[in-house]
């Protein structure tokens, strides 16, 4: 087991030190100039003043460095800690930005991603032995799934936002408001959570269904479902057997959607101009922000891939065939 983690945790440090890389190499390929839009927003007229700060600020920013030197301080600035100052809203430092943002994504996606991965699951389970709901969970699941996150959410904002009145379709919480930990201002921020939640949730929980519904299906007719019902053994057993069968590979495709279930979080959180990394991504392009954009884009790469790496340690725990593989390959 010891070896199986080893190769894990290697194959997690490359895909970092490749994600990192491109993240830092892709706003420097971006068109503009992050120093010439600060100086455009300061509205300075004097050509003295505007030179004097151009210099300053791309000294400050390491602009004024050849590319590789760039790539080795951004290296050694990150192994202290330090993402650098954000240009959007200069001089706040970029982790500051970012750890304002972090609770409202984490909040959004953590309850949507699990709740839709057991909802579906359940949900998928029942529709494979009840032909009523079958017929009534398929088609649905297939247009849920279809269907992409902002497309949705814009659906939700118009219906149940614009037309019907009930939720707020933008911000975190109403601007009226200060953040703090009164009922009144929880039930608010309940309130602008409830529409990019439901998008996210029902996207995911279509796929899910469909996903075990069909994996059932699969396993009731295999070789040892068969075998047990000629054995005489309860249905419910049977059905016991083949469920924890099949959440096998739900639970390896929950690793691999996680990169597209964040980006459909970031895409709604834009639709819903909720305070969120999507939000801090959508602003960092628009001001030409190099630092933002790799520091958010530095904690998304971090967090999928601790994800996974949770989810490979389930898997091991859950599937009794892997550690079996695993002492085998020990002995």
């Amino acid at each position: 087991m010891r070896r199986y983690f080893g190769r894990k945790l290697l194959i997690y440090g490359l895909t970092f030190f490749v994600a990192v890389t491109i993240n830092w190499m892709v706003p420097r390929f971006m068109p503009g100039d992050p120093v010439a839009g600060m100086l455009a927003r300061a509205r300075v007229t004097q050509p003295e003043a505007v030179e004097a700060m151009r210099v300053y600020y791309t000294n400050l920013f390491g602009l004024d460095q050849p590319l590789w030197k760039q790539y080795f301080n951004f290296w050694a600035a990150l192994l202290q800690g330090d993402f650098g100052i954000s240009v959007w809203v200069f001089p706040t430092p970029v982790a500051t930005v970012i750890l304002g943002a972090v609770p409202y994504t984490l909040g959004l996606m953590i309850p949507a991603v699990l709740l839709s991965w057991v909802a579906g699951n359940r949900l998928g389970a029942f529709a494979a032995r009840r032909k009523l709901l079958d017929n009534t969970v398929l088609p649905v699941g297939y247009v849920l799934t279809a269907m992409p996150y902002m497309w949705l959410a814009v659906i939700l904002a118009w219906g149940l936002g614009v037309v019907a009145g009930i939720f707020p379709v933008a911000g975190g919480y109403s601007f009226a408001m200060r953040p703090n930990w009164s009922l009144e201002f929880l039930g608010d921020l309940a309130l602008h959570w409830a529409l990019p939640f439901a998008s996210l949730f029902l996207v995911a929980l279509g796929g899910w269904a469909i996903g075990m519904r069909n994996m059932i299906i699969y396993e009731l007719e295999s070789d040892y479902s068969h075998y047990l019902a000629a054995l005489g053994a309860p249905q419910r057993l049977i059905r016991r057997y083949a469920f924890r069968n099949a959440v096998l590979p739900q639970i390896t495709g929950l690793a691999l959607q996680l990169g597209v279930l964040v980006a459909g979080a970031l895409v709604t959180e834009i639709v819903f101009s909720y305070p969120g990394l999507g939000s801090l991504i959508l602003k960092a392009i628009q001001n030409q922000d190099f630092f933002l954009l790799q520091g958010t884009f530095l904690f998304i790469v971090i967090g999928v891939l601790i994800a996974n790496f949770i989810i490979d340690v389930v898997y091991v725990v859950v599937d009794p065939r892997t550690r079996a593989g695993m002492a085998g390959a020990a002995a």
